[in-house]
């Protein structure tokens, strides 16, 4: 399979193996309060550790303090810092100089004038998330099953590898890959049966769509 896939909003280890199994690249633990995702560091610290070599482990931070990535960082072992929030230019380059790892920037498009800012933040973080915009009124910046228009990105290619999220489900991942020519995509919310609670049939008839196609 070409396409590679990360697995959001992790928090038990049946959800975990479910992930791997079914072959994602990436798994994601969220560290955001207000988000029905949300796992404490000891937990994360117990899931990733049974994570397989290969299969990358990545914390979703939003607007982190320095206390707080001190923390996430020293306790779970981590491959990747997902910054998801409003962080600058300077706190993406200042997060990924302290702490030794990879970021991934997360860049909400809602039109025209959101895509430039792929462009700047291309040149600080190692990869780039490209993720519907959350409405003004949300109470978390992604994670809200809501797609964008995928033509405003249509076979853009950026200085960065780049992900592809927002509101994705196995009924319009192909049309989302053919649209926008993404190599890697994002999901969290399409293979769940609840909020927060991840679907094992939902998670592997995603990958086998992606595959049949």
């Amino acid at each position: 399979m070409d396409t590679r896939v990360k697995i959001c909003g992790l928090k038990t280890p049946e959800a975990v193996a479910a992930a791997v199994d079914a072959g994602a690249q990436y798994l994601g633990f969220v560290f955001f309060p207000k988000s029905p995702r949300h796992v404490e560091v000891a937990s994360a610290r117990d899931l990733a550790t049974e994570v397989p070599v290969g299969v990358a482990k990545v914390a979703l931070v939003v607007n982190p303090t320095d206390a707080e990535l001190d923390r996430i960082t020293s306790e779970v072992p981590l491959d990747m810092l997902q910054l998801h929030g409003s962080e600058s230019l300077e706190r993406v380059a200042e997060v990924r100089a302290r702490y030794g790892l990879p970021v991934m920037k997360a860049v909400g498009i809602a039109g025209p004038e959101d895509v430039a800012a792929l462009d700047a933040y291309g040149m600080v973080a190692d990869q780039l998330l490209v993720e519907t915009k959350a409405p003004k009124d949300a109470t978390r910046p992604g994670g809200n099953g809501q797609t964008f228009d995928w033509r405003l990105i249509s076979k853009r290619a950026w200085n960065r590898p780049w992900m592809l999220a927002g509101g994705l489900t196995v009924d319009n991942v192909v049309q989302a890959i053919q649209m926008t020519g993404a190599k890697q995509v994002d999901l969290s919310s399409g293979v769940e049966s609840a909020p927060g609670v991840k679907d094992p049939a939902k998670i592997r008839a995603f990958f086998e769509a992606i595959r049949a196609a």
